[in-house]
């Protein structure tokens, strides 16, 4: 699964990876300020393609609320899609036919289990340390006292790296994947896209485990433990 990330994009990261474009003075509702410890329930920005199939940044809540769903709560069950099961899953398959996105990244963080029962936590990202992006979804619900957008990120079977950490990572388009990830409409090509990203761009390293509070969303958490 993937239950936190990071991301410390600046606009111009954004324009040249997302192809989006770059406004004189950023509007305070889409600041990017970095996060090192983005936990579900927060809000932070998304690519998707608006009314008129051009990219544009989003501000989402992280967990997925059905647009049928009669309890917001369902989002503590929705903050993750499994790729396997997308296409036919009641909780993500309409938003997988139309509102597919983009979620800018910098790294992830993993729970390895050790032998005495306790988890220590891990920092993934690519070994270059260049961004990225997760494969999401989104949906608008309506039910509530206000209209609320959320989103979930795709898992799919580990890499080589991410293996002995846990059974489950978030899925890593290739950037030359992000325009069919967003217009494609056949499922199988769509599902195709969704395999572990090469290992051999990769890296890991045990962190603090300061990184298992929320509210420690500073550079320390990135620490190498």
């Amino acid at each position: 699964m993937c239950g936190r990330f990071t991301a410390k994009l600046t606009w111009q990261q954004l324009h040249d990876l997302y192809e989006i474009a770059v406004p004189e003075s950023a509007p305070p509702e889409l600041d990017l300020m970095p996060r090192y410890n983005i936990a579900p329930t927060q809000t932070v920005p998304i690519v998707r393609l608006n009314s008129a199939r051009r990219r544009e940044l989003a501000l989402l809540r992280w967990g997925l609320i059905p647009f049928w769903a009669t309890d917001a709560k369902i989002a503590q069950r929705t903050i993750n899609a499994r790729a396997e099961t997308i296409a036919t899953a009641p909780a993500f398959r309409a938003a997988f036919e139309n509102r597919r996105c983009l979620i800018p990244a910098s790294g992830f963080y993993e729970w390895k289990k050790l032998d005495d029962g306790t988890k220590q936590p891990y920092f993934i990202g690519l070994r270059d340390g260049a961004p990225f992006a997760f494969a999401g979804l989104w949906e608008r619900w309506s039910k509530g006292a206000a209209p609320v957008e959320t989103f979930t990120i795709i898992t799919g079977q580990p890499n080589s790296l991410v293996a002995p950490l846990h059974d489950r990572m978030p899925a890593i388009l290739d950037p030359e994947d992000y325009n069919a990830w967003l217009t494609a409409t056949d499922r199988a090509a769509l599902q195709a896209l969704l395999q572990p990203f090469p290992a051999q761009l990769m890296t890991a390293y045990a962190v603090s485990k300061r990184v298992n509070n929320a509210k420690n969303d500073d550079p320390a958490v990135l620490e190498p433990a």
